[in-house]
């Protein structure tokens, strides 16, 4: 793959940003509502409270901001165009960092939120399909593989709208902030199958 760090990415409603430290702590916010972090953080139990805290957070922000613009880095602080606003951020990441099996760094995960106040704005999808594009197209990533909770169709439905494949495996993921393990599907999508359905989709709209 290519390193080409986080380059600032354009929708038509987003602008996706390298992030800054001058929108942590709005993102911090969103990402302590129990409807964002339910499924989606598996920082270890012991550090929950902590989370929670920002004077004990900011430091850990501060530290991860220093690599923001490393080439090695992807992530994103998601902007609306219209008022400005950072509304949620995306990633792309190693997929050792989520499964230690996996190490090739051609193979990557992904993860975003979107502040639940925009919901059924299709935020996430637009700023999730900006990220990979740029993934798949420019850095020329292999193979996406994510995984996303039984119990949470809303969440497994992007990934198949996506064109990603459900792979025969699950996986039991102990959730930061729920008290059980949940049961995850696992998903994978290649760059061909990416590129494929780019294509397929690109000839539709040609006809």
């Amino acid at each position: 793959m290519k390193y080409l760090g986080s380059k600032t990415l354009e929708t038509e409603r987003l602008i996706l940003k390298a992030q800054t430290m001058a929108e942590q702590k709005v993102l911090w916010q969103i990402l302590m509502l129990p409807e964002v972090n339910r499924y989606y953080l598996t920082v270890p139990k012991k550090y929950a409270k902590n989370l929670s805290d920002w004077q004990k957070q900011e430091k850990f922000y501060v530290k991860e901001m220093q690599h923001a613009n490393d080439l090695t880095t992807f992530k994103w602080s998601v902007f609306s165009k219209e008022n400005g606003e950072c509304i949620g951020m995306v990633s792309c990441h190693e997929a050792n960092s989520e499964d230690e099996t996996i190490d090739n760094p051609d193979i990557r995960g992904v993860g975003w939120f979107i502040n639940p106040k925009y919901k059924g704005y299709c935020y996430g999808l637009e700023a999730a399909n900006a990220m990979m594009d740029y993934m798949f197209n420019e850095c020329e990533i292999a193979e996406i593989k994510t995984g996303a909770a039984i119990c949470n169709p809303a969440s497994w439905l992007i990934m198949e709208r996506f064109g990603f494949i459900r792979s025969n495996e699950v996986k039991m993921v102990d959730y930061t902030f729920l008290e059980k393990l949940v049961c995850d599907y696992q998903y994978y999508l290649t760059r061909d199958m990416y590129l494929q359905k780019k294509d397929n989709y690109s000839k539709k709209i040609t006809r």
